[in-house]
């Protein structure tokens, strides 16, 4: 019974079809976020990055050192294209995926992309102690941010249709605010007149 009303209570009462990409610089919460709103929508929940690392069977650290930079983002782009195929999912990408043109296209064509934008101060403070971003690995992080954010956020907002800026409210606030832009959202594409 305990699990019959803690599922009701987590589960939405709107129906949002399709499927949710969520992209965003590394530390913007696209995994948290992506679970919860998920679990919310009765839809299945992905990250590209985790589907990588579980066929690979090692981290991603590991294939940035053995591939190269190169080497992952193609094993990334396969796993884009698949998992974008999928029917009624919420996707969380790896930061870096809108670097490459046909992973933007295909994720602008194929759900509705979500930019979970965070600022560089609040990137810098989530990431610090990561030791699982290969690109942060750098004697000074902070300008690494500073420059991937710079270079990215121009790609984020050119594929997503909603920006969200995440700020530092709580995970289910945030993923309220998220839903009630994603119910808009769909309430104008389908009357685009009003």
């Amino acid at each position: 019974m305990a699990s019959y009303l803690r599922g009701r209570s987590s589960r939405s009462s709107v129906s949002i079809p399709g499927n949710i990409f969520l992209v965003g610089m590394m530390g913007a919460g696209k995994t948290s976020v992506g679970r919860v709103l998920a679990r919310r929508l009765g839809k299945t929940f992905h990250d590209s990055d985790h589907v990588i690392e579980e066929r690979t069977g090692v981290r991603i650290p590991v294939i940035f050192d053995i591939e190269g930079e190169e080497g992952f983002r193609t094993r990334e782009r396969a796993v884009i294209r698949e998992l974008t195929a999928l029917d009624n999912v919420v996707l969380a990408t790896g930061g870096g995926a809108v670097l490459d043109e046909e992973n933007r296209r295909l994720l602008r064509e194929r759900g509705t992309v979500v930019y979970l934008r965070a600022a560089v101060r609040e990137l810098i403070n989530r990431t610090r102690h990561d030791k699982n971003r290969p690109l942060l690995q750098t004697s000074d992080p902070q300008a690494r941010i500073s420059a991937i954010f710079e270079q990215r956020d121009p790609l984020y907002r050119e594929v997503a249709h909603l920006v969200i800026e995440t700020g530092s409210p709580s995970l289910h606030s945030l993923v309220n605010r998220l839903e009630a832009q994603l119910v808009a959202h769909q309430a104008q594409a389908t009357n685009p007149a009003q």
